[in-house]
Order: structure tokens, then sequence, then C-alpha cells
């Protein structure tokens, strides 16, 4: 065979294998958003209930208050074993505060939570949509609300102040909570972030994607308080 054929066949392979690889991607990216459109709910992390998925996070944080933390799921192992999909056992809304994520205070690791984050720990249809897809779609079986001690944004709210930008929709979302907690005794600010927390979640219940997966058992929904200077979450309203 000539230097001149050889070149030709090469070239003719590597163009096949081009072709053959953007049709792939192409029935790939197709897949994709079938899935997106017409989801298929996923089986969760575990066989975990509501009830035991809720101690699995109750667990870790009283390891975390501790100083016991096992510090699971977050070796590269755990990276590669959930690259490709992700089955969370729970899914979580809080607040945005740099003080507390998450997989920290649970004692949790990689694909082990879905957790989303906004000033406020406030339900807006973004994050309702987004917690929506981490109960049915991906399978987590409960979904805690976390406010903390001395939110910022509840205590913007309590004060009123005129604010700038898009910072005003987090205080609106907050007002009903701090103006059904006013008359209530004790610290002021302290009743108010709880009561955000209950608000909050109740929103997240009125969701009927939510709904019908507690109704159906699949869900549980928690409204929990967390402490900066212990580092425990107390656990103000299930459903």
């Amino acid at each position: 065979m000539t230097s001149n054929n050889r070149q030709f066949n090469l070239s003719r392979r590597n163009s096949l294998k081009f072709v053959a690889g953007a049709i792939g991607t192409g029935i790939l990216a197709a897949g994709a958003g079938a899935d997106l459109a017409a989801p298929e709910p996923a089986i969760a992390q575990t066989d975990l209930t509501p009830d035991a998925a809720l101690k699995e996070l109750i667990d870790g944080n009283k390891r975390f208050v501790d100083s016991k933390r096992r510090n699971p799921h977050q070796d590269f192992g755990r990276l590669t074993e959930v690259a490709k999909t992700q089955k969370p056992f729970a899914a979580i809304l809080g607040c945005a505060d740099s003080r507390f994520p998450s997989e920290i205070i649970f004692d949790q690791g990689l694909g082990d939570l879905f957790v989303c984050r906004v000033a406020g720990n406030v339900a807006t249809p973004e994050e309702i949509g987004s917690l929506e897809f981490g109960t049915l779609v991906l399978g987590a079986k409960v979904l805690v609300v976390i406010g903390h001690k001395r939110c910022g944004a509840v205590e913007a709210t309590i004060k009123g102040d005129q604010v700038p930008g898009q910072i005003g929709s987090l205080l609106d979302a907050i007002k009903p909570a701090v103006e059904s907690s006013k008359n209530q005794a004790g610290d002021k600010l302290e009743n108010a972030c709880k009561a955000n927390v209950v608000l909050q979640a109740n929103k997240l219940k009125a969701s009927p994607v939510i709904s019908q997966l507690i109704a159906e058992n699949k869900l549980k929904v928690v409204g929990g308080y967390y402490d900066l200077d212990t580092g425990a979450v107390n656990i103000l309203v299930e459903s």
C-alpha cells in the first residue's frame, strides 16, 4: 500500500469516528432533554423512609455538635461514584449565611444532600421548583427548611429600612413571618426567625408536587432552627 493510500484510509477512518461521535452526542443530548421535559422519578439513594432519612440528618448533626464527625462520602472514590448520577436522600432549603453549610453541620458528603441556599431561606418560585425536582425526580425522602439564629435577612425585615437592588424582594417574602410573631413574648428576632422557617415550610407544602409526595408517605417536610453558638439544629415542625 502506498503512502498516499495509507493517509487516505487513516483520514477516512478518523472522519467516520468523528461522525459517529457527533451522532452519539446528539442522541445523548436529545435524551437528556427528554428526561428534563418528562422526568422519571428516581429511586432514592437508599431504601430509607422519610423518618429514617430525617434521623440520618439528626444523627449527623449530633456528631457535628459532639465533635465526632465521620466526614462520610468525601473521598475521590465517592466523587467518581456519583459523577454520572445523583440520588440524594435529603433536600435542604437553607439560608445563604456562610456559617452553616449543610454538608458540614449534618456530617454528610458528596451526593447525599440536594441543597438550595438563599438569604432568609425563602421559598421563591425558583427554589420551590428546584426542590420539587430534588424530591420528585431525584428521590429525596426528607425536605428540611433551615433558618438560623440572628438571621440578617430577618433582622433587616424587622427594621424595615430601605434597601437597594433586589434585596427588597427577599424581605417582602419574610414580612408575613415578622407580622405573625411580633406580639409573641421573648426575643423578637428569634421569634421572627422561627416563624419564618414555618412560613417557608408551609409554602413548600402548598406545592402540588410536594403535597402529593407527602400524601403518599414518600416525603416529610421539616422546619429546623440552627443555633450559631452551639451548632445544634432543633426541629420546629414536621409533616
